[in-house]
């Protein structure tokens, strides 16, 4: 990962950003106030369609986006495996947690306090962009869509994985509209023929055990090379 972060210069491994938030307050609101409602939302171990995609993919470790980093579970097993890890997330109780666990873990990782939209990162600088569930808003210029595409590196891959069934549920009495969020689908409609799809399947989870999300059972999983 280069340096050159419009959202600002990436923080050590010992904590996270300083409160310079780029992105919608309603957003990060949001997500914070999830998280304070729990000492823990996630499993805390790395999800499984990564571990499986970057095994498969045969992936040498090198940049790494992680798109809506969550607790840091990925992160940091991305950093234990030698990745240089770019952990991007809204939620600032979110990012306290994960790096936490980085400092647990031993391990550097550069963290990014924004929306993926806002956060402006650099074109074309990552060799992996990881997106886990990522709960991305749709807009009508597909802009985190094209976010997404646009950080992987010439030879690089995007994962995006998601839950299966979730883009055709009906609005739920939450407020959970599917119409607002950016799926698989999405992106996949903006591949060209400076792509190479790799993976497009829907396939049982593997979920850890425990935490937010632990009752869906199958995913939805793209892989996609940038050729140039």
């Amino acid at each position: 990962m280069t340096d050159d972060i419009a959202a600002g210069t990436p923080a050590s491994d010992t904590s996270p950003p300083a409160d310079g938030y780029v992105g919608d307050p309603a957003v990060r609101a949001e997500w914070d106030n999830r998280y304070a409602d729990r000492e823990r939302l996630w499993s805390g171990r790395p999800n499984g369609a990564l571990v499986a995609e970057v095994a498969a993919a045969g992936l040498t470790p090198g940049r790494v986006l992680d798109v809506g980093c969550g607790e840091g579970a990925d992160a940091v097993w991305l950093a234990g495996e030698g990745w240089d890890v770019t952990a991007l997330e809204v939620s600032g109780v979110a990012l306290e947690r994960a790096a936490g666990h980085a400092r647990d873990a031993g391990v550097d990782i550069h963290w990014v306090h924004a929306t993926l939209t806002e956060a402006a990162l650099a074109a074309g600088s990552f060799d992996l962009v990881s997106a886990q569930y990522p709960a991305l808003q749709r807009t009508p210029d597909a802009s985190a869509e094209r976010a997404l595409l646009s950080a992987v590196a010439v030879g690089g891959v995007l994962l995006l994985v998601h839950h299966a069934g979730m883009e055709s549920q009906q609005v739920d009495e939450s407020g959970f509209d599917p119409a607002d969020y950016v799926w698989p689908s999405m992106v996949m409609a903006l591949l060209d023929d400076d792509w190479v799809v790799e993976v497009d399947e829907q396939r049982p989870r593997v979920a850890p055990d425990g935490g937010a999300g632990a009752h869906h059972t199958d995913d939805v999983v793209l892989r996609a090379r940038r050729l140039r």
